[in-house]
Parts: structure tokens; sequence; C-alpha cells
């Protein structure tokens, strides 16, 4: 019996503390999970499509190159979770804690990011594109290289941002490679016209 069977058969018993496991590389697709507890965990390169993850603990664990595409992360938190490289599109994340969770790489395409909190997030490299961040908290996240092509976000919230260098913009233009600190003002001026 692999990991992640071990993993659901105790789940179904009734154990939620699973901090600190190693099940980097398991398959948890469609798992229900709600409310379990995997902090610090290793769960790096997971197959976590469709899995019921709300209410988890998720802090501090290690979602390097995971699928969690159109899982349910409702409520759940990923504080100081690394998300780098992760697969997280066509996904809603309903209310989750992200505080110093790092999301370089991810591919965050058409995802529905409605009022979540990214302040501070790192998101250099991140695919955004199409993604709804419509009342989403960007202050002082770090968009460097970022895909925001076809987002729906406003001038305000770009505004926001410690750094949009070299990012693609939602009318598909590209920022300044320069290393000051670039606004949105450009195309904005463009797309209200």
């Amino acid at each position: 019996m692999d990991s992640s069977q071990v993993l659901i058969r105790r789940y179904r018993q009734g154990e939620r503390d699973f901090s600190e496991a190693e099940l980097g590389g398991a398959d948890l697709s469609r798992a229900d999970l709600r409310g379990i507890d995997l902090s610090r965990a290793d769960l790096s390169r997971t197959n976590l499509v469709g899995a019921n993850l709300s209410n988890a603990n998720l802090s501090g664990t290690d979602l390097n190159g995971t699928d969690l595409s159109i899982a349910h992360l409702s409520k759940s938190d990923l504080s100081g979770a690394n998300l780098s490289h992760a697969r997280l599109s066509s996904h809603e994340w309903g209310a989750a804690f992200l505080d110093g969770a790092n999301l370089s790489g991810a591919n965050l395409s058409h995802a529905n990011l409605f009022m979540v909190d990214l302040s501070g997030v790192d998101l250099s490299k991140a695919n955004l594109s199409d993604a709804s961040l419509i009342g989403v908290n960007l202050s002082e996240a770090n968009l460097t290289d970022a895909n925001l092509e076809g987002a729906n976000v406003t001038n305000e919230q770009l505004a926001q941002a410690k750094s949009l260098v070299g990012a693609t913009l939602p009318d598909g233009t590209k920022t300044s490679k320069k290393k000051e600190k670039a606004t949105p003002r450009r195309w904005w001026q463009v797309w209200n016209k």
C-alpha cells in the first residue's frame, strides 16, 4: 500500500494530523481531505487535481511543482507554503490565507482569486493570464516577469505591487526591464481609450 492510500485510509478513520508527512510525488487526486493538517509536509510534485482541501492547514508545506488544478482550497491556510511552479489553473481560492507564500512560476491562468490577500506574495514569473483578480490585495506583491495578459485587474491594484519589472500586462504589453518600480499607467491609458 503506497503512502497516499495509507493517508486516505487513516483520514477516513478520523485522523487529521499529518503534519510533516513525506508525500512527495503521491497521487491524491480527487481525495476529500477537508480540514486535514498537512503543515510543513512534503507534497512536492504531488497530484492533487480536484482534491478537496478546504479548511486544510497547509502552512509551510512544500507544494513545489504540485498539480492543484480544480482543487478546492477555500479557507485553507497556505501561509509560508512553497507553491513555486505549482499548477493552479481554473482554480477558486475562496478566502485562502497566503501570507508569505511563494507562488513564483506558478500557473494561475483562469484562476478566480476574488478577494484573496496576495500582499507581499512572490508571484514572479507566475502565469496569471485570464485570471480574475477582482478585489485582490496586491500591495508589495512581486510581479516581476509575471504574465497578466487578459487578467481582470485594475490600475490601482497593479500600482500597489512591489515590482512589475518585465511583466506582461492585461493588454499584452510588456513593462520595462529596468530595476525601478514599474507603473502600469501606459497600458491603463491605452485600455481606457
